[in-house]
């Protein structure tokens, strides 16, 4: 089904001053790369922080795009499914972190998706490299039964708390964070570096039960 029109190209008063300048730089530093002036190696730091991933064949790359507690509206989806047909294979992959990611992207048309997903809410900043990665909640938060409470709005939170702090920009290693609202614990919080369980105290009063130092990979811990 075609797009319409209107949602082809991105308003540019509809991007901030400060997220639009990052674009710019970004659209830079990727012409250096391509006019031989830096190298890729030089360059790799600098495009993982953008999240923004070389991929084995020569020539493309990977955009994952964050998607905090795997959250988006009408818009958002139109912008992806828009550059996915536009810049990709057509087709978005979504991850394990509730991301999804567009492969086979020029170098040269990076620039202009990030235009197209920053016009609707969306970045690719951070999604890579030593940083925290995007925040995941339970997927049927906000309408589970048996939810103690919406924890959607804690991960939105904790997501643009995170984004773009400086705190954040140099971590020794990626870290992740979740939040379930319930006691099946969709999103399982154990497994992650921080893990936001949503708990009922027996005096009533409600809150988060957290739990650090989790991961999987080749030494899995809870």
């Amino acid at each position: 089904m075609p797009i319409p029109t209107s949602t082809q190209t991105a308003e540019p008063a509809s991007i901030p001053a400060e997220i639009l300048k990052e674009i710019e730089s970004f659209e830079e530093e990727a012409a250096k790369v391509l006019n031989a002036e830096v190298s890729s190696d030089v360059f790799r730091p600098f495009r993982l922080q953008h999240g923004i991933y070389g991929q084995r064949q020569p020539g493309v790359q990977m955009v994952r795009i964050k998607i905090p507690f795997g959250g988006l509206d009408a818009k958002q989806v139109r912008a992806i499914a828009d550059v996915a047909e536009s810049y990709a294979t057509g087709v978005g992959h979504v991850t394990t972190r509730q991301d999804i990611q567009l492969h086979f992207v020029a170098l040269e048309n990076v620039g202009t998706i990030m235009r197209r997903l920053a016009a609707v809410g969306l970045t690719t900043r951070e999604a890579c490299g030593n940083t925290v990665r995007n925040v995941t909640a339970c997927h049927l938060a906000g309408v589970c039964q048996g939810e103690i409470f919406d924890v959607t709005p804690y991960a939105k939170a904790v997501s643009q708390h995170l984004l773009r702090n400086p705190l954040n920009q140099s971590l020794p290693r990626k870290f992740k964070i979740a939040l379930s609202g319930c006691r099946h614990d969709c999103a399982m919080t154990p497994i992650h570096d921080l893990g936001f369980l949503a708990v009922t105290r027996s005096n009533g009063e409600i809150g988060f039960r957290v739990t650090a130092g989790g991961g999987l990979g080749s030494t899995p811990r809870l």
